[in-house]
């Protein structure tokens, strides 16, 4: 016999947490292919790594922005 509703709610930062996650994951796969041409591409070396460089700390900025509106508490 079951026991309790089989609708259980779940919290919205739950979701929040979860769509947060998935910006953040396809947000970084485009590391990989950046890191696979970053020896390649001859002298476009130093431009390449401070392009990486900017899109990180934007990524940095986003999390850091994201953690102080408190996404990532449970209460």
């Amino acid at each position: 016999t079951p026991i309790g509703s089989a609708r259980e709610r779940f919290p919205i930062k739950f979701y929040l947490v979860a769509m947060l996650f998935i910006i953040f994951d396809i947000e970084t796969v485009f590391l990989y292919p950046w890191a696979a041409t970053y020896l390649s591409s001859g002298g476009m070396m130093l431009f390449n790594l401070v392009e990486m460089a900017i899109f990180v700390g934007i990524l940095f900025v986003g999390y850091i922005f994201v953690w102080k509106r408190g996404a990532f508490e449970w209460e």
